[in-house]
């Protein structure tokens, strides 16, 4: 983190000896290993695989959760990660959301003592990766309306259908797959090595560029009975795993937003117009401003929600309200640092662009802005207007 914006702005008083710790190791991981590759990773599309061990080595990997491997970490601790792993780069802040909030949580809420024991601890390490496959091509915003079944044939389930946008599910080891049943949505472990499951990657993609998204199709996979989760019934299974990978993002795309805030203050200080820096006008300093006013409000909100969710208190409206809010201001707060850029800006010499391209997608998935708007509207009216 700049000095410059240390000085105008630090959370660090409000934090505890352990939050800070897990947020540099976070940053050195960051600053070390993700930076020097970011630009040219997405220029390639090129995932590197073995920062996953890496990940799962620092603790990173479902950090909140506390079974057997986990760290069992406080929720700020994660925000504090997630935050450092996205002013990196978006794609792998996602990757410890899809393994660690989707699928290590979807595992660790809802599944048998024999799956936790199975799959968390493995995952944690990192030796094992997971993917999350709910949303579906006819889109993610409805998933009551999923086509995806599940049908009991003997002892067995024999699931049919397609999803789309499943991060991870081409190199994952294990699928929590969202189905129909004749019982309402129940969640499913899905070896991805088991006949009938397809995961290929979603390619022409303008943003998570150096993240895996795929197309997912489930052609009669058949799986053993004790392959379902058994506490998930109903939506509520899928969208409290949502939740969590939502309360991550609110930290993440503030990370992005200060990462492009970074980069324009120390433009506008070297950069000389007409005679002096173009820090010295009245219009750079204002955009600054403004900036800082968006991120330190975005953080504050972030540290607000990590509070409530350690003690319990945090609504699912709440998290709405974080999520609208750090992905629109931190998409606001790139386009503006861009400016500040001028011509360079749009260069791969600068992360400006890589971040807006990639919070665009931030901005999309887990919840439109749209999406979030209405829980806060029939929050306010208690009138649902989804329709």
């Amino acid at each position: 983190m700049s000095s410059r914006l240390h000085e105008a702005f630090s959370i660090d008083h409000l934090l505890t000896d352990e939050e800070l710790a897990w947020r540099e190791k976070a940053r050195a991981f960051a600053t070390e290993r993700i930076l020097p590759t970011a630009e040219q990773d997405f220029e390639d599309k090129y995932f590197r695989t073995e920062f996953v061990a890496e990940l799962g080595a620092l603790g990173f990997l479902g950090m909140h959760l506390k079974d057997d491997g986990c760290a069992g970490a406080g929720a700020v601790s994660y925000g504090l990660v997630c935050h450092e792993l996205e002013a990196a780069d978006s794609g792998w802040r996602t990757f410890v959301s899809v393994q660690g909030s989707l699928a290590m949580s979807a595992i660790s809420k809802f599944g048998f003592d024999e799956q936790k024991s199975t799959w968390l601890p493995a995952m944690a390490r990192g030796e094992k990766i997971g993917c999350f496959a709910l949303t579906e091509p006819t889109g993610g915003s409805d998933p009551a309306a999923m086509d995806t079944t599940a049908r009991r044939v003997g002892d067995d389930w024999v699931i049919a259908g397609r999803k789309r946008w499943i991060g991870l599910a081409a190199i994952a080891d294990i699928a929590v797959v969202w189905a129909n049943t004749d019982e309402g949505v129940r969640g499913f472990l899905v070896p991805t090595s088991t006949a009938g499951f397809t995961a290929t990657k979603i390619d022409g993609k303008l943003s998570m560029r150096s993240s895996i998204q795929c197309d997912v199709v489930l052609d009669d996979v058949r799986v053993p009975g004790e392959a379902i989760l058994p506490g998930a019934h109903g939506l509520s299974g899928p969208f409290s795993c949502l939740n969590e990978a939502r309360y991550g993002i609110v930290w993440g795309a503030m990370g992005a937003a200060r990462s492009c805030i970074e980069v324009a203050i120390d433009r506008s200080t070297s950069r000389e117009v007409f005679g002096k820096p173009i820090g010295a006008t009245q219009l750079i300093q204002a955009k600054l401003a403004d900036m800082l006013v968006e991120y330190e409000k975005g953080v504050l909100l972030a540290l607000h929600l990590g509070r409530l969710k350690e003690n319990g208190a945090l609504t699912p409206t709440q998290i709405s309200v974080g999520k609208l809010n750090s992905v629109r201001e931190a998409l606001a707060i790139a386009r503006e640092a861009r400016t500040i850029l001028g011509g360079d800006g749009i260069t791969s010499e600068f992360p400006v662009m890589r971040h807006m391209a990639n919070l665009e997608s931030v901005r999309t998935y887990e919840g439109t802005d749209e999406i979030h708007t209405l829980v806060l509207g029939r929050a306010l009216t208690g009138l649902a207007a989804f329709a």
